[in-house]
């Protein structure tokens, strides 16, 4: 179990409160025509206040014994079942996965063809009127040390649902009919058609959610709001605060400074994955790397289970990575960037994103939503100025196309407005 310094309960709900009642706001207003100084007019005496140490309080993480977390499927029945948009509002991902994880130090990988990967879904509870099958994958997270447990996932699936009615409910069961596994009957809701009228009626926007106990608090507090899409920009289970034999910290670097590695305890994603399946198995969450997402492993890969355990819609924006990628949500276009890889104009993000930004329609999508986790403005001591390459190669472009809000995390300790 980890203590990590965290904003009291209070001010998490108040937060979370203050960016639902922003993403309301979308749809009843249109971009201000009316010119608001910018960064680039600046540089300006920045305006702050001290910060209010009574809102700092200490999150205690989850353990693995939680009701809440546990594993309560049986063989290959569908888990950790999950719901994302692709580009459009015609089409979105299910994933879920089956089969156990295992850790330890003799693992054998699950072969991902031993079990199908199938959604059947329709307008109607029952019966289901359409199928569609997907793609399955195991990744595992590898350590080249003596005395370090080694993991690897359940089968992960992720299947992508086309022909879409806009603004619509469906229900869908998933798993495996042959075996037969599958899931209990679920349900999501498309996006509206993009539009200058046309919005989602809330949006939730949260990020270095992990899962603490306030974790608990804010997804209660999100859920009760009735969200139709949610945005969790960065730092998704904070699984890199862990020895892989289970053992946390608040602060990796502080206690466990002598390991020869980072190293993660990948369980923590799957009890993330439990815990959130209540709302993300309805709710469609579009998710961002965070650098609590890079777990270094053997032959330097990173971000493996980041990238293994979401879907993206990163092929049907135009992207050939999982770490940015856009969509459309209605009236307004979101461009989620990434901070973590490659962003400078000879990139292929920077090049992507060129394209992007100039495909984008303000007539049918008049707002144009930018995130990425950290800050390119921040007074937090910790991480000041730690993104200011990536915005000094980025921030002109975005300037010019005219985005009209940016959302960022990181800075879990203070919110900047």
């Amino acid at each position: 179990m980890t203590h990590r310094s965290w904003p009291s309960l209070p001010a998490l709900a108040a937060l979370t409160t203050s960016l639902l009642v922003l993403a309301v706001g979308l749809s009843f207003s249109q971009p201000p025509k009316a010119r608001i100084p910018t960064t680039l007019d600046g540089p300006f005496h920045p305006v702050t206040v001290p910060f209010d140490l009574s809102l700092r309080g200490n999150a205690v993480d989850l353990p693995g014994t939680d009701p809440r977390v546990v594993r309560r499927v049986k063989g290959f029945e569908p888990e950790q079942i999950s719901v994302t948009l692709s580009a459009t509002y015609d089409s979105v991902w299910i994933s879920w996965i089956t089969g156990e994880s295992q850790i330890g130090y003799k693992i054998k990988p699950l072969d991902p063809k031993s079990v199908k990967s199938v959604v059947r879904y329709g307008k109607f509870r029952n019966p289901p009127t359409h199928e569609a099958t997907g793609y399955s994958l195991v990744y595992s997270q590898l350590y080249p040390y003596v005395g370090l447990q080694n993991y690897t996932s359940g089968i992960i699936h992720h299947v992508r649902l086309t022909g879409l009615k806009p603004n619509t409910k469906y229900f869908y069961r998933c798993g495996d009919p042959s075996i037969p596994a599958m899931s209990e009957i679920y349900h999501f809701k498309t996006m509206p058609v993009p539009g200058p009228k046309s919005y989602p009626k809330r949006i939730a926007i949260v990020g270095d959610l992990g899962l603490t106990y306030n974790t608990t608090t804010t997804i209660s507090h999100l859920t009760s709001n009735d969200p139709d899409l949610m945005l969790l920009i960065g730092d998704v289970t904070y699984a890199n605060l862990y020895l892989t034999n289970g053992t946390g910290s608040d602060c990796y670097s502080c206690t466990f400074g002598d390991t020869p590695i980072h190293e993660t305890y990948q369980p923590r994603w799957d009890y993330w994955g439990r815990f959130m399946q209540n709302l993300v198995s309805r709710v469609p969450i579009m998710v961002v790397e965070g650098n609590h997402e890079v777990e270094e492993q053997v032959e330097n890969k990173t971000f493996v289970a980041y990238s293994s355990r979401f879907a993206f819609p990163s092929a049907e924006s135009g992207s050939s990575s999982p770490m940015y990628y856009s969509f459309n949500t209605g009236g307004i276009h979101f461009i989620m960037l990434g901070a973590y890889t490659l962003f400078d104009k000879s990139s292929e993000q920077y090049r992507w994103l060129e394209q992007d930004l100039a495909k984008v329609d303000r007539s049918t999508t008049p707002w144009l939503v930018a995130t990425w986790h950290p800050p390119w403005y921040s007074t937090y001591v910790a991480h000041y100025r730690e993104a200011e390459c990536m915005r000094l190669e980025m921030e002109e472009l975005l300037y010019s196309y005219g985005v009209d809000l940016v959302f960022t995390g990181h800075v879990s300790n203070d919110y900047h407005q």
